[in-house]
């Protein structure tokens, strides 16, 4: 197993948080709170590698590791750091340390992009202009993890969630603002920056997966040329629009196969494909078995006992 070392304070917040997270998260599991926007996630053996769609979120791992991949990178957050993806990207999730006696445990705290707005607009927070990947692993610090404690505490007094979760929330919003890296979440808050008009290119792309992707008009959208479109997707996402869209289609049609039973080929005239053999292809290629095959893997993965 791998020992972190902590400064005292950190240590001392991670120790609750720990103990805060295995109360309210008994199982394994994604485990939504009273309080909006904040889940908790509980694993006991390390995972398959998990495709998502990351949101706009804040990500704190309290005890174990876990890698996002995106594009051919990774990102390995644990105890000491934590994890920010700035739009909606799709990635695989790796959990690479948990076990029965010490489980994976982590929070994932969704992020407004408008409050974050609105904080910029209200502290000396700076944007450096350039555009940069939207996911970003960072050191973890005790103002940040004391915001989330606090916030996690209010669990146990709900009467107080509803008046005192915005103003926490908003607190931890602005300690990653005043981060190290904070310049890289401030940009798709940014009205004209590149990164917001990407950021808006990304949420035509999700609102209207299933039809083709015509280049031309998501750079009129976004007011860019082509190339520049092309170029600062890439930039953001490590992938190029098309790639993007396959993900989103891929992942979309592999839920339909798991929550309604369809047929491959259904499944992939549901998402756009016009082609049953491309879709089957392309989502081999993805996910490394056939649709029904995949299907069935997964089905039998969540139906095998654990230990």
């Amino acid at each position: 197993m791998h020992n972190f070392v902590h400064p005292p304070k950190i240590s001392a917040h991670l120790q609750e948080l720990i103990l805060l997270i295995q109360r309210h998260a008994p199982s394994d599991g994604k485990h939504a709170t009273a309080v909006p926007d904040l889940c908790f996630r509980r694993a006991s053996h390390m995972s398959e590698p998990t495709h998502t769609v990351n949101m706009p979120s804040l990500y704190v791992v309290a005890q174990g590791s876990k890698t996002a991949m995106l594009g051919g990178e990774n990102y390995v957050y644990n105890p000491a750091t934590y994890m920010v993806t700035s739009v909606h990207l799709p990635v695989i999730g790796k959990i690479t340390l948990a076990s029965p006696h010490v489980p994976y445990l982590s929070l994932h705290l969704s992020i407004n992009p408008d409050e974050i707005l609105d904080i910029i607009h209200k502290s000396s927070s700076q944007w450096n202009g350039k555009t940069e990947r939207g996911i970003l692993v960072s050191q973890s610090d005790h103002l940040l993890l004391d915001g989330l404690l606090r916030l996690v505490r209010l669990l146990d007094t709900p009467e107080d969630i509803q008046f005192l979760a915005p103003l926490i929330t908003r607190e931890i919003l602005y300690r990653l603002l005043q981060g190290e890296q904070g310049a890289l979440i401030r940009q798709f808050a940014i009205v004209g920056s590149y990164a917001h008009s990407i950021s808006k290119t990304i949420n035509l792309i999700n609102r209207d997966y299933s039809k083709p992707l015509v280049i031309e008009e998501l750079a009129k959208a976004a007011n860019m040329s082509p190339s520049s479109l092309h170029k600062h997707f890439k930039r953001i996402t490590a992938i190029s629009p098309l790639q993007y869209q396959k993900a989103i289609r891929l992942q979309t049609a592999r839920r339909l196969l798991l929550s309604e039973g369809l047929e491959a080929a259904d499944a992939g005239f549901r998402v756009g494909y016009e082609s049953p053999s491309q879709f089957s292809r392309e989502y081999g290629r993805m996910f490394g078995r056939p649709p029904m095959n995949d299907v069935k893997h997964q089905r039998n993965a969540l139906s095998a006992p654990v230990d």
